[in-house]
Parts: C-alpha cells; sequence; structure tokens
C-alpha cells in the first residue's frame, strides 16, 4: 500500500533561508514543576507554539534552521532535555525515553495549551509517548526519523556501534576513553559522516559552531551519566518497555513522519511502516538526506510542517 504523503505549503510562505543564523538565546524556564534550558524563537502572538525535541547527543541548537523557518506561524520553543545541551540532570539522576516523557509532560501541563509537538530520533520517541499518554496537549506530532524498533536491526545502522556495547557496563569505560582521545575537530566530523545525507555539504562555520558546542559539552561533568544511560534506557524500551508499535497504532493525533533515505541510524524501512501504524499519519521521504532532516534540509521539512499545520486548522487532514 503506497503511503499517505504529506502536504506541503507554498515555499512563498517562508522566509528565505539564512544559514549563518544563529542560535537562538536559551534561558532557564520553570513550568509544571520542571526546569529547563529553552531557546525560544519569536513568533505571532496568539498562534499555537512549537515545542522541538533534540535526539541522542543532541541539543536545542539542532532546531535552530527549522525553528526559524517556521517562526512566521508559531513562536517556538527547543527544549534540551534533563542532562543535555544546557539543562540540569534530573533530581532522580535517572534517564531514558520514559524519565525524558514524563519531563516533558511536565513541562507541557505547564505551559497550559495545546502545542504542535516535533521531535528528532530520541525526541521522536519521547514525543510519541508524550502524544499517547495526554493527546490533549499535543495539536499535532511531527516525527523526524523517531528511534522506532526494528525487528531486523543492522549494526551498521548505528551513528557509532560502540554505543550498543556501551550497554555492557565492564566496556563503558574503555569506550568512554576511546570517545574522549578524538579532538574536538575528529568527534564533529565523525557525526556529520554518520548522521548527514551528505556531510559535504556542511558549511565550515556549522562545523566550528558545532565543535564548539561539543567542546563544552564535553567539560559538562554529567555528560557521560547522561548519554550512556539514555542509550542503556534506550535499548530497554526497544526490548523490554512499552510496545512502541501499539503506541503509535493509539496515536489520533495528526502526525507528520519525516524520513531520509540515507539514514544510517534508524532504517528507512520503517518509514512507511510508521506512517501506516499511525491513525493520522502522512509521509515526507527525503531519498537523499540522513539521520537529521530538519538540519539538512530545514526548507522541505518546514514546508512539510507547516502543510500539516494549515491542513489541520482547516480540518483538511
Amino acid at each position: 500500500m503506497p503511503a499517505r504523503v504529506a502536504p506541503l505549503a507554498d515555499a512563498d510562505q517562508l522566509p528565505e533561508l539564512d544559514l549563518h543564523q544563529r542560535p537562538w538565546p536559551g534561558r532557564e524556564i520553570a513550568a509544571g514543576g520542571i526546569t529547563m534550558h529553552v531557546r525560544e524563537t519569536p513568533g505571532p502572538a496568539g498562534e499555537t507554539p512549537a515545542v522541538y525535541l533534540h535526539g541522542l547527543s543532541g541539543s536545542a541548537t539542532n532546531w535552530t534552521d527549522l525553528a526559524a523557518q517556521l517562526a512566521p506561524h508559531a513562536p517556538g520553543m527547543a527544549l534540551d532535555l534533563p542532562g543535555f545541551g544546557h539543562s540540569q540532570p534530573p533530581a532522580t539522576a535517572v534517564y531514558g525515553p520514559l524519565a525524558q516523557a514524563e519531563a516533558v509532560l511536565s513541562f507541557l501541563e505547564g505551559l497550559d495549551r495545546p502545542v504542535h509537538l516535533l521531535g528528532n530520533s530520541l525526541g521522536g520517541m519521547v514525543a510519541l509517548m508524550v502524544a499517547a499518554r495526554r493527546p490533549e496537549l499535543v495539536r499535532s506530532l511531527a516525527l523526524l526519523a523517531p528511534a522506532m524498533p526494528d525487528r531486523r536491526p543492522d549494526p551498521r545502522r548505528m551513528s557509532d556501534p560502540r554505543m550498543a556495547l556501551a550497554a555492557i557496563p565492564f566496556l563503558r569505560a574503555r569506550i568512554a576513553r576511546q570517545l574522549a582521545e578524538m579532538t574536538p575537530r575528529q568527534r564533529v566530523e565523525q557525526m556529520l559522516q554518520l548522521c548527514w545525507g551528505d556531510p559535504g555539504s556542511v558549511k565550515e562555520h556549522r562545523i566550528e559552531e558545532a565543535i564548539a558546542e561539543g567542546d563544552a559539552r564535553m567539560r559538562v561533568p554529567w555528560v557521560g551519566d547522561a548519554l550512556w544511560l539514555t542509550t542503556k534506557a534506550m535499548v530497554r524500551v526497544w526490548f523490554a518497555g512499552p510496545n512502541l508499535w501499539s503506541l503509535a497504532a493509539k496515536v489520533n493525533t495528526p502526525a507528520l513522519v519525516v524520513w531520509g533515505g540515507r539514514d544510517k541510524l534508524v532504517s528507512p524501512r520503517l518509514a512507511r511502516r510508521t506512517t501506516a501504524t499511525l491513525p493520522n499519519g502522512r509521509l515526507l521521504a527525503l531519498p537523499e538526506v540522513g539521520h537529521v532532516p530538519q538540519i539538512e534540509r530545514p526548507v522541505p521539512v518546514a514546508r512539510a510542517v507547516l502543510g500539516m499545520w494549515q491542513a489541520v486548522e482547516s480540518g483538511r487532514w
């Protein structure tokens, strides 16, 4: 069965892409008893806000360009999940999708209004859990290469195969040393090779931004726990946690699925299944793109997201 294709907004409804856009200013915001570091994008007052959730090892800066594209239509809030970016670690020291979904739920409850929820990779898994638990908080859902479990996992499709081994306790220290021995530029270049469909298209100033952010991140005392414990928790969810496919089948929220055909982390084979499982799912397939479509191709992603928002508002979704 062919996938249900997402409608696209007209390109002239978006601002010109500024590849020199700096990360949006951030500050700590408390809502629903949860405090997180949030990068805010100014937008029209009164419109439904967009809330952005990054992936494993990511941060709110992963949404800089997409948030800029959508800013004329919605104010944006890109969250640093607890323990990532500039957000403090959770007081419970419990990491993983379930704990992060609880934190996001509390934060959204504190906002006291529905939002457009967007998530990439781990953030997509978290967004799905949030929409399944509290659908009244989510006006629309955008899942960009969500970390869905695969019945036929391919070890080559991992951002770094060492991450799976990190779930084995006695290997953690050895792998951490190997990663620590890499220079900041080497870590960024490895990330580009594994997460982009076309690593050569990344501008040098973006690489320098990523190097600076990554270097600062490596000096945060809880970075190791945040990364390794979240990785272990993701594996537990895939194999012994809530069935994400069953959750997806119950999410009636209008949902956009975006997937890159060159995704090395989560198989593009799952794109159609994810779209078909969501009762109101639509698909944007980007054949030449990798695991972070919102960074690599912000304009077509923004057209699809805005197309969903417009279709939802007009009752055409």
